[in-house]
């Protein structure tokens, strides 16, 4: 991304830092203007006093740059701007005019600064992230230590448990030996029944206390217990649902849940392992018990708690591990279309052996809403609604509902007067299943995400725009009524999850230049520099009358067209992809001749890619062309790599010419393409023909121009070349007019297919 760009969306601080660079010596406003030609230029080399030539052409070249932004302001009859760059050329006609190296370092200096301040911002970024990262570690390591210690606790109760029943048994040996000895009168075994009898009261207190002891570490296990639920429940759940719907929609593996399930489920075998306890203490109680028996008072109070702590933790154990999905859309969840197959899982977090194949599942749809909502489709499940929960097939408790369907329910005169269209109309799954644990029985429910049912492919699109607004804005679960008055995202927001359409389908999300083009497109200049800028669901899905088609249509055409046929070209980077045609003269301008770059379309609802490139002669300024931009069938065709290396312009008479030489900036065009290239056969002669009496062909593509618009620039075929071509390609195609067109409304050159053997 261009630097002064990339420093205009900085926080205000590191703007103060940047508005002390510059003064009227230099304004700013020139650093403005001429941002691009400042960039493109080496400032360290020419602010050397060895290279006064240099900087003495810098600064002429500076001048005639001021001049063509004072004819761009007399177009747009700007008077306030043109006064003020004539006062600005005159100024630093005076500062520099017989020093141009002064200018040439105060330029270095300042983009040196402007590079430091970049760099200081992005430390801090990453500062915050790691800070952020090494709390959610920190907090990690505190529930693990916690789980650790509820561990360890419950252990120590049941090692003190032996001890109190050891305790216990010789308390009630000695008790029973007093009472047989008892009624012995001899003075001398009288005086050991004293003993014994003292002894037997120190072993009472001893047993009373120890009780007292272990009810006490129970209480305690369970306080421990009541913590992490409370942490599991309220915090990491939420959380890793709220992972999961970043993850959905493209964002980040939703990570974690093995951690939560393991966490669950010791916590759901400590309190079982309590319960156990409890009721070996009422065997305790049932030999020995007496008047203010600690057992006695506590045991009911701790078996409810226990009970109350483990069905809590049970009720939200169970969660959607993979949200409704069909198969054949994998990158698109919670988009299903009617007589389509999906499938779901389900995952129990608290994994007990004990609950295998015991845990039925059930599985409806929009049961939990209560409202009739008047004009909404109601569809019935086909398939196998119910499972039973199992640990065969996978690390957890789960069931997978794998071959359901929706089917429309036919409402007899039904009409569409729903306050809906069918892609922004939100259902959802409801689960329920019943666990019976200690002749109690648990009733557990759960939810998906809504979902967005459709019944024609073409609706695909639509219906994952309104999937991804919903989990981008909302972390409520059941919020079906969403679209009814759908909130304005964030440009902050929205660009994150843009650039996460292009990861989740190759290896490379949307730079910041990328994302700048695509903020102008959706809000103009000035607020796509604003990472608060507002972007209504309008905007960004419905659009107005006056548009063709939607932005979200015009990305999801380019994704679909990237996946397809450009899908290695954007992982290499060798497509810079979002780049206005404005932007893309920018660039090449001060480029070598046949620099060319590659685009998408602006203007193609299904997606398609151009190309453009500079040409340089001697008497006019460089010129920018483009090519028809190319479409899925085309490149279904040839690939783009092959027509990037036939490409050819001719002109009548003529003989073809290769312009595309250099890949932007400066990669050749064969270093960058190579790879791709479909193997070429030798080529063949008009005498050599197949055994069928064919010569081979190939597709190739050509503009035409006028003669007088031929470059010195382009690269010409070599005569050998073009000895091949001429002897293959019939002469109706080399010489017909009608077969090439000169440039459309557009400025571009629309290529020809032809035919070569």
């Amino acid at each position: 991304m261009a630097q002064w760009l990339r420093l205009q969306q900085l926080d205000a601080k590191y703007l103060e830092q940047l508005d002390q660079l510059y003064d009227d010596t230099f304004p700013m406003a020139v650093r403005q203007y001429l941002s691009a030609w400042i960039e493109s230029h080496d400032w360290d080399y020419a602010a050397n006093v060895d290279n006064t030539s240099l900087a003495t052409l810098r600064f002429h070249d500076l001048m005639s740059q001021l001049d063509d932004q004072y004819g761009r302001f007399s177009l747009e009859k700007d008077f306030l701007q043109q006064h003020n760059i004539r006062k600005i050329k005159r100024n630093l006609q005076e500062n520099f005019e017989a020093d141009p190296v002064c200018m040439a370092m105060i330029i270095s200096r300042s983009l040196r600064e402007e590079r430091q301040i970049i760099a200081n911002a992005e430390q801090a970024v990453k500062s915050e992230q790691s800070s952020h990262c090494d709390m959610v570690v920190e907090k990690h390591k505190e529930l693990d230590n916690k789980v650790k210690d509820i561990k360890n606790r419950v252990q120590e109760t049941e090692t003190n448990i032996k001890t109190l029943e050891d305790l216990q048994d010789d308390y009630d040996f000695k008790k029973k030996d007093f009472s047989c000895r008892e009624e012995v009168k001899d003075s001398i075994q009288k005086e050991d029944l004293k003993r014994l009898q003292l002894q037997i009261r120190s072993l009472f207190m001893n047993l009373n206390n120890k009780r007292k002891d272990v009810l006490s570490q129970m209480a305690g296990v369970l306080n421990l217990a009541e913590q992490i639920g409370y942490d599991l429940i309220n915090v990491e759940l939420p959380e890793w649902r709220q992972r999961q719907q970043m993850a959905s929609i493209g964002g980040p593996p939703n990570v974690c849940l093995d951690q939560l399930q393991n966490w669950f489920t010791v916590v759901a075998e400590c309190l079982l392992q309590v319960r156990q306890q409890l009721k070996k203490l009422l065997e305790l109680e049932q030999k020995c018990t007496y008047e203010q028996d600690p057992i006695t008072q506590s045991k009911v109070s701790l078996d409810e708690r226990t009970f109350a702590l483990f069905k809590n933790l049970i009720l939200h154990s169970l969660v959607v591990e993979r949200q409704p999905c069909m198969p054949t859309h994998p990158q698109k969840p919670m988009v299903l279309k009617t007589g389509v197959q999906f499938t779901v899982k389900l995952r129990l977090l608290a994994k007990l052996q004990e609950f295998n194949h015991t845990v039925k599942v059930k599985v409806f749809l929009d049961k939990s809403v209560t409202d009739k909502r008047k004009g909404c489709r109601k569809f019935n499940i086909l398939g196998t609604n119910m499972k039973v929960m199992n640990m065969e097939e996978s690390n957890g408790m789960t069931a997978e509902f794998r071959h359901l369907q929706l089917k429309e329910q036919k409402v007899q005169g039904r009409t569409n007067d729903g306050p809906l269209i069918v892609t922004e109309e939100l259902h959802i799954f409801n689960f329920e299943a019943e666990l019976v644990h200690g002749g109690q029985v648990i009733n557990l429910e759960t939810s998906s995400l809504p979902v967005v049912v459709i019944s024609n492919v073409c609706q695909l699109p639509c219906g994952w725009a309104s999937i991804m607004w919903y989990n981008m804005l909302t972390t409520e679960a059941q919020n079906l009524g969403f679209f009814l008055k759908p909130p304005s995202a964030t440009w902050g927001q929205l660009m994150r999850v843009l650039s996460w359409q292009f990861s989740s389908i190759t290896k490379r999300g949307l730079n910041d230049e990328q994302l700048g083009m695509l903020g102008e497109k959706l809000l103009g200049p000035k607020a796509a520099k604003d990472p608060e800028a507002a972007v209504s669901w309008n905007m960004f899905c419905r659009g107005g009358n006056d548009q063709k088609f939607t932005f979200w249509l015009w990305i999801d055409g380019i994704l679909d067209l990237t996946k397809r046929h450009l899908l290695s070209l954007w992982n290499d980077g060798y497509i810079m992809g979002f780049v206005s045609k404005e932007r893309s003269k920018e660039l090449l301008m001060n480029r070598q001749p046949g620099t060319f770059l590659l685009r998408f379309s602006e203007s193609n609802r299904d997606g398609a890619i151009t190309f453009s490139w500079v040409e340089h002669t001697p008497a006019v300024e460089p010129h920018v062309r483009s090519v028809e931009p190319y479409t899925k069938k085309e490149l279904s065709a040839v690939t783009l790599p092959d027509i990037i290396r036939n490409y050819r312009v001719m002109a009548a008479e003529n003989i073809p010419e290769h312009p595309l030489r250099f890949l932007y900036p400066d990669i050749p065009k064969d270093t960058a393409f190579n790879k791709y290239y479909k193997p070429k056969d030798k080529p063949a002669t008009p005498s050599v023909r197949s055994s069928d009496g064919y010569i081979g062909t190939e597709l190739i593509f050509v503009s035409e121009v006028s003669p007088s618009e031929l470059q010195d620039s382009i690269m010409p075929m070599s005569p050998e070349e073009f000895g091949v071509l001429e002897s293959m390609v019939p002469d109706l195609l080399i010489n017909d007019p009608n077969i090439y067109q000169d440039e459309n409304d557009n400025g571009m050159l629309e290529p020809t297919c032809s035919m070569e053997s």
